[in-house]
């Protein structure tokens, strides 16, 4: 987990509406995403799938540095 952080937001709101969501899945996705997207307001989308999860995707938003991790979510659309 060397290199990565987490948002006030993504700690204090994400993690805890979400809580089936393990740091390491966001982080995993981020090294090794299976498609990466620029976003507006200097944000990157990465997309990766979650053995865990029943294989599906997770998104998960950084800020510009893209190693400081601000939202994650299932994306229940991902459409490869």
């Amino acid at each position: 987990m060397s290199g990565y952080g987490f948002t006030d937001y993504a700690e204090n709101h994400v993690l805890r509406k979400r809580p089936y969501l393990q740091k390491e899945w966001s982080i995993n996705v981020c090294q090794n995403p299976i498609r990466m997207e620029k976003q507006e307001q200097n944000r990157y989308r990465f997309l990766g799938r979650i053995k865990e999860l029943d294989n599906r995707v997770l998104r998960v938003v950084t800020l510009d540095d893209k190693t400081t991790i601000h939202n994650a979510s299932p994306d229940w659309r991902f459409k490869p």
